[in-house]
């Protein structure tokens, strides 16, 4: 008979003994469990004894997280978070400074179980270690452990950043500016720096007085890129808690100083690959960098300001190489006249005041900006395609002016200029760190491909729409192949023409063709449930090699992991935690918990999650919502996820309900079921090929008079 739900069999250890096997009633207190368990060594003062998970992560059991015990788990007895807490407390104020060193290594170990840093915390332990921070006489591994615990117990959210001492603020800046420091205490200075100015606009402004651009550029020239992650992530939160009015500023410093070409070279450049972090951080920098322009995009043109009209004045100069012409020479209604004349060649919507369409928000200014800077930048090329055009006839000609304002705003669109960066993103572009006006560039090299594909296109104006549209698959393809440069990114352009569109997209059309006759139909029908195990299939053989999944905080981003595998005989969920992200499959046996996939109840997705429901920013983050869900099992447990990207988010849910046989219902189910049933029409209409297949069957034929035609075989 299997023993009751609430009865988990497990192993305890003790140092210097045998460990016990004991059955543990669920339902029982935690505090009779572990007085039993010191009765049966013959321990006094339970009260002063706690249980741990005997692994990596020494976690203590609490009447909270006790359902995570399993069956089979080891667990360790141990002295009580409070009484560690306590004994850590003294151990670390040692005058010997061997014995210091242990005490902060234990301290650093023990900070990340959130049950002894709340003990740590209520005995007053931060403040004890700012003050050691601040004293300035600990340096290298004590100094270095100290922080580490600082980190790992702020982490928790408990106390409040907006507690400390300008004194500690000074003291932890004084370690990034230093140029000889050691790596680890110069590490944990700037993950806290980080911190500080993520979660307190106050500590931003303090930060800010105490750390200047200059002293973190040279942390970027080293070769640690864990230290130059860190680096650009304190830039990043500079940037990103900086006043509107105060970017502008800061990004002018950041230019001065180089930072660009600076991790081009020492970054991008660099020998060594770019992990996820690193990758995350420089797409931070990439959209905060492009967020700079939405000011402009967002200011209308004032018809009336002059020193607007001004630049629509050099426009029309360097394209027709004409000076602006004096008030006496000639009638106002001639110049008047000739005005309207060029500004139809520039390709304005209003002939008469060009100045009305630049009132459009977005682009607003920033289509002008661009053009302004297309016409002085690339000079030939401009006055080349306002002539060419202005030289062609009315219906061909492709209006420089609204092609120049729609591409600006279809710029905008793909760098989703305006938006806040995404927690989970790494979609950094090499080739914008090329340029110091990298849109600026990125724009020159779009309206010369437009005008190109208008001319392989032969449009007409009523074609405008149609040719904007294969101009942005023709980037957003481009793109797609992450070019290091701009000139690549230019060559990517030029063996997308508008012919290689077409083939694409016939390649494409045919990969999806739809039959729509009655016979192809109930093909389609017949087929259908066997790619539908075939895909189920396929999920659950996924689901058996596992994931690696990380575990984000609301308050920074954590390189912590768990691993979740199903076992081959599909009855079982194994996870674990792990210290770093595995290289290939994590074995079944050293993934600590299992959950039995015949106790799970259902599968929840987004904001319905458990993890997604609790306060913080990260939880608010729309990307993180798509790609949260929790499986609930028992009554009210949940084992809660969050997956890598969309198509590992499509894998495990739709593998779950699977196993729940329920319907697959993720956009991949939907993308894959097209196209292995394509495939597999495809190839079962081979023999077909050129033959007419009729809408309906051909009818049957009426029974014949007799079966005297029947061969006998007797």
């Amino acid at each position: 008979m299997p023993p009751p739900a609430d009865i988990v069999k497990v192993a305890i250890e003790w140092p210097g003994a045998f460990p016990k096997l004991m059955e543990i009633d669920q339902k029982k207190p935690l505090s009779a469990i572990i007085k039993e368990v010191c009765e049966g060594w013959s321990l006094g003062n339970h009260e002063t004894f706690a249980l741990q998970i005997a692994d990596a992560t020494n976690f203590y059991i609490t009447e909270k997280n006790r359902n995570d015990i399993k069956n089979g788990s080891i667990l360790r007895l141990t002295t009580s978070p409070y009484q560690t807490a306590l004994q850590l407390h003294e151990r670390i104020q040692s005058s010997s400074m061997d014995a210091k060193l242990e005490a902060l290594k234990d301290l650093a170990n023990a900070s990340r179980d959130i049950t002894f840093a709340q003990e740590f915390i209520n005995l007053d332990g931060i403040s004890l270690l700012t003050q050691m921070v601040e004293s300035g006489t600990d340096f290298g591994d004590l100094l270095s452990f100290t922080l580490t615990a600082f980190v790992e117990l702020m982490d928790h959210g408990i106390v409040s950043w907006d507690t400390f001492s300008v004194a500690f603020i000074k003291k932890i800046a004084s370690y990034v500016s230093k140029s000889a420091m050691d790596t680890a205490v110069l590490q944990r200075s700037l993950a806290i720096l980080e911190s500080m100015v993520l979660n307190s606009q106050d500590l931003y402004h303090k930060v800010a007085q105490e750390i200047t651009i200059g002293q973190l550029i040279p942390h970027l020239q080293g070769t640690d890129q864990d230290i130059q992650t860190y680096t650009i992530a304190v830039i990043n939160a500079l940037f990103l808690k900086a006043p509107e009015e105060k970017r502008q500023e800061m990004a002018h410093i950041l230019a001065q100083k180089q930072l660009r070409s600076i991790i081009l070279t020492n970054v991008i450049r660099s020998p060594t690959p770019i992990n996820d972090e690193m990758a995350h951080q420089l797409y931070v920098l990439q959209v905060l960098n492009f967020n700079l322009l939405e000011d402009r995009m967002m200011t209308k043109m004032d018809p009336q300001d002059q020193a607007q009209r001004d630049i629509i004045f050099e426009l029309r100069r360097i394209a027709f190489d004409v000076e602006c012409e004096p008030n006496n020479g000639g009638s106002i209604e001639k110049r008047k006249s000739m005005y309207t004349r060029d500004y139809k060649k520039l390709g304005f919507i209003n002939h008469v005041n060009p100045a009305v369409d630049f009132t459009q928000i977005p682009p607003g200014m920033l289509a002008l900006d661009n053009m302004l800077y297309f016409a002085k930048h690339h000079q030939d090329a401009y006055i080349r395609i306002v002539l060419e055009n202005s030289s062609r006839e009315d219906k061909h000609e492709c209006p420089f002016g609204r092609s120049s304002i729609e591409l600006t705003k279809m710029l905008c669109e793909i760098l989703k200029v305006g938006e806040l960066p995404s927690e989970n993103c790494h979609d950094f572009h090499p080739m914008f760190f090329t340029h110091d006006r990298s849109f600026e560039e990125f724009f020159c090299i779009c309206i010369q491909l437009l005008n190109k594909t208008w001319k392989e296109m032969r449009a007409t104006s009523e074609d405008f729409n149609k040719v904007m549209q294969v101009v942005r698959e023709q980037i957003m393809r481009a793109l797609s192949l992450k070019p290091n440069s701009l000139d690549q990114f230019k060559s990517r352009l030029q063996n997308l023409s508008y012919t290689e569109i077409l083939k694409i997209r016939q390649s494409e059309r045919m990969n999806q063709e739809d039959f729509q006759s009655r016979p192809i139909l109930e093909l389609r029908e017949k087929i259908q449930p066997e790619i539908m195990e075939l895909i189920k299939q396929q999920r659950l053989n996924r689901l058996c090699e596992g994931t690696c999944f990380r575990k984000i905080s609301s308050r920074r981003r954590q390189d912590k992991f768990w691993y979740c595998r199903l076992s081959p005989n599909h009855k079982v969920l194994h996870y674990g935690d792990l210290e770093e992200s595995p290289q290939g499959e994590v074995p079944h046996d050293s993934l600590q918990d299992k959950l039995p996939v015949a106790d799970i109840k259902a599968v929840i997705t987004g904001k319905d999650c458990p993890h997604m429901k609790e306060k913080g920013a990260l939880k608010q983050n729309k990307e993180v919502l798509e790609l949260a869900f929790s499986v609930l099992y028992e009554s009210d447990e949940y084992l809660n996820f969050i997956a890598p990207d969309k198509h590992e988010y499509c894998v495990w849910t739709d593998g779950l309900n699977a196993l729940l046989g329920k319907e697959m219902t993720s956009d991949y189910t939907k993308s894959d079921m097209d196209t292995l049933l394509s495939m597999e029409m495809k190839l079962r209409l081979l023999d077909l090929e050129n033959i007419q297949i009729p809408e309906a069957p051909p009818p049957i034929p009426k029974e014949p008079s007799n079966y005297d035609f029947v061969y006998d075989c007797n």
